[in-house]
């Protein structure tokens, strides 16, 4: 990659021999690398072992876990935040399991619409629950830095399956609380 940057940095003008840009192609491809590091990551890898049996039959709520992405129409960021929830159905995730799911989807290049859903669906394969959840809140930096160049504008996505889909009061108990 350091190779594909050093071409870029000449294509937009610049001299990849100056002082502050002759580390930059190998910094860069890194970054990227971390970026993307989603595509290197397996769910099994992720979960490792922790689905655990319970009689818990409530809801299971983890909000506000920053998330990092970059857009795969302009390899800019969008940072945000998803809240995800399901309904145990003999089976709970370890704790940290799913701001880890979200972070190995979030790692990819994709759009918000598809890591909302691909969140939604890993829940639902891994614990096989009653009723999957999650909505992602997201600021997107192709929109403000270029484009329509709105400052204040934020993109809401949401997935809802099983009970959170066929039940009214079971999908505004998860909007309310992750209002809260």
């Amino acid at each position: 990659m350091e190779q594909y940057y050093r071409a870029i940095l000449e294509a937009v003008g610049e001299n990849p021999e100056r002082e502050g840009l002759l580390q930059t192609p190998h910094r860069a491809a890194k970054a990227m690398a971390f970026l993307t590091r989603g595509y290197h990551q397996d769910i099994g890898d992720i979960v490792n072992g922790a689905v655990f049996s319970t009689t818990n039959n409530e809801m299971v709520i983890v909000k506000d876990i920053e998330l990092y992405s970059l857009c795969e129409h302009h390899l800019l960021p969008f940072i945000g935040r998803a809240h995800v929830a399901y309904l145990p159905n003999d089976k709970v995730l370890g704790l940290s399991k799913i701001p880890r799911i979200v972070d190995m989807y979030a790692r990819r290049l994709q759009i918000q619409e598809t890591l909302t859903q691909q969140i939604g669906d890993c829940i639902q394969q891994v614990v096989e629950p009653k009723g999957v959840a999650v909505v992602i809140e997201a600021k997107h930096l192709c929109a403000m830095m270029r484009g329509v160049e709105k400052q204040n504008s934020s993109m809401t996505t949401s997935m809802m399956l099983g009970r959170f889909r066929e039940d009214p009061r079971t999908r505004q108990e998860f909007l309310t609380l992750i209002k809260s």
